[in-house]
């Protein structure tokens, strides 16, 4: 397992916590353009300046906000000083964005041969990847064990055989379901229960295989910070269950992801550090990992859309954009989340583009497909806007154009463009706000 993340990121960032040199080296980011945004309504002028040069885009497009990267890299090793950061490829594999993390110190949670593939093709080394995904292709492990990526998770006892066979020096986390789970999503599809933990250690055992420690997933936008207490308290039962089975000595927990950036974040690291401390405080060497995705993913990426199409009905504005959800909106029908927008009037208010105090009417936003699923909006306060103006979209960095489709021949957001705002620009950006996830 690699270095802390506290002294990963001493090493890459040196004494200048926002020294960017290191970041604008790194792959993925080298050679391409980073706009310095402005401290008043730095995103807004460099989206306008962006639309202003290219007046004939119509592709949505996402700006990705190196700053805001690091500011959550910083409060992670502020909450979490003795917990590795691994990053969930899956919540967004944006270039960019893998390249950042990579230069702050971050490792990378991998669940397929693809993803392995684009972490490695940046540099990062081997052993700063878990393969965490319990269930894998045979042709996948065989590929994890060419390039040496040999830690990996797994809660069946024919996941087992399968290692044995394509990767035998693969170190085993034993995957467990935590304890408050109620068997519906990912704690339906992945988890072993507290009964079955004794035969799929015999097993692993058996199978000459090392089981050096264990996995749990609370899951994304969970709020009930007591699932990690119990999710660590069951991890420790699993540790003392192998000793007693005569297994070699565990040394690696895995608390997984879950984490939102909001103040839910403080609350699980008080969570969290307290329950590590109280179950494994006097377990030497202990290598405590997490793998968040949602938390440095979402509110880096903005999403830029632009109008399409204008229907006026009495006192109800309807538009359409070029992005919906079968493309990167798609979080709104898989992640019930309530998304916000701005409006950006380049084209019909130049010298108002933000329509500052501007009337506002009900209005209906669709996505451009011809599926009336593809509906972003219903009696949503827009200003008067016309054909060729945009909507702005912030927090969409998590699970969007990862997940988006080309149904109907429409693209999801492809191209991303890269800005750093400063601590003092993103407080006062129009388009910061925090994200809000449907209850």
């Amino acid at each position: 397992m690699p270095t802390l993340v506290a002294e990963a990121l001493q090493a890459t960032m040196g004494s200048e916590p926002l020294n960017m040199k290191p970041i604008l080296g790194a792959s993925g980011i080298k050679g391409k353009r980073v706009t310095t945004l402005s401290p008043e309504n730095g995103l807004s002028d460099f989206i306008q300046s962006f639309i202003m040069e290219k007046e004939d885009t119509d592709t949505p497009f996402s700006v990705l906000d190196i700053g805001v990267v690091m500011d959550l890299m910083d409060k992670w090793a502020s909450n979490f000083p003795t917990i590795q950061p691994f990053y969930a490829v899956k919540c967004n594999h944006d270039p960019s964005f893998l390249g950042t993390l990579a230069a702050l110190g971050s490792s990378f949670d991998c669940a397929s041969k693809p993803e392995i593939e684009s972490v490695l093709s940046l540099g990062v080394s081997p052993d700063r990847i878990i393969y965490a995904n319990p269930c894998k292709s045979e042709s996948h492990i065989k590929y994890a064990a060419s390039v040496g990526v040999n830690v990996t998770t797994y809660d069946s006892i024919e996941e087992v055989e399968k290692i044995r066979k394509w990767h035998p020096k693969c170190e085993l986390l034993l995957r467990i379901k935590p304890p408050q789970e109620k068997g519906e999503g990912m704690s339906l599809k992945y988890g072993a229960f507290q009964e079955e933990v004794p035969k799929l250690l015999k097993a692993a055992h058996a199978a000459g295989l090392k089981v050096t420690g264990v996995s749990f997933h609370v899951g994304s936008g969970g709020t009930d910070m007591q699932a990690y207490h119990g999710a660590i308290s069951e991890a420790k039962n699993v540790f003392e269950t192998a000793s007693l089975l005569g297994m070699p000595r565990m040394r690696v927990l895995d608390v997984g992801g879950g984490f939102l950036s909001g103040p839910v974040f403080d609350d699980a690291g008080l969570v969290i550090n307290a329950a590590i401390k109280s179950n494994f405080g006097d377990e030497e060497g202990l290598v405590v990992i997490g793998e968040p995705g949602r938390y440095f993913a979402e509110t880096a990426f903005t999403l830029v859309t632009r109008i399409i199409g204008k229907r006026v009905r009495g006192e109800v504005r309807e538009y359409w954009i070029n992005d919906g959800v079968y493309g990167t909106l798609n979080c709104i029908i898989y992640d019930y989340l309530q998304v916000t927008c701005r409006p950006l009037a380049c084209t019909s208010k130049p010298e108002n583009p933000a329509c500052r105090d501007a009337e506002t009417y009900l209005s209906n936003v669709f996505g451009p497909t011809c599926d009336s699923t593809d509906t972003i909006f219903r009696d949503y306060q827009l200003p008067e806007l016309q054909v060729n103006d945009w909507l702005v979209f912030p927090n969409m960095g998590a699970y969007s154009t990862a997940s988006s489709t080309n149904f109907n021949g429409f693209s999801s957001a492809k191209s991303t463009y890269l800005a750093y705002s400063s601590p003092v620009a993103r407080k006062q950006s129009m388009f910061q706000s925090n994200p809000k996830p449907i209850q």
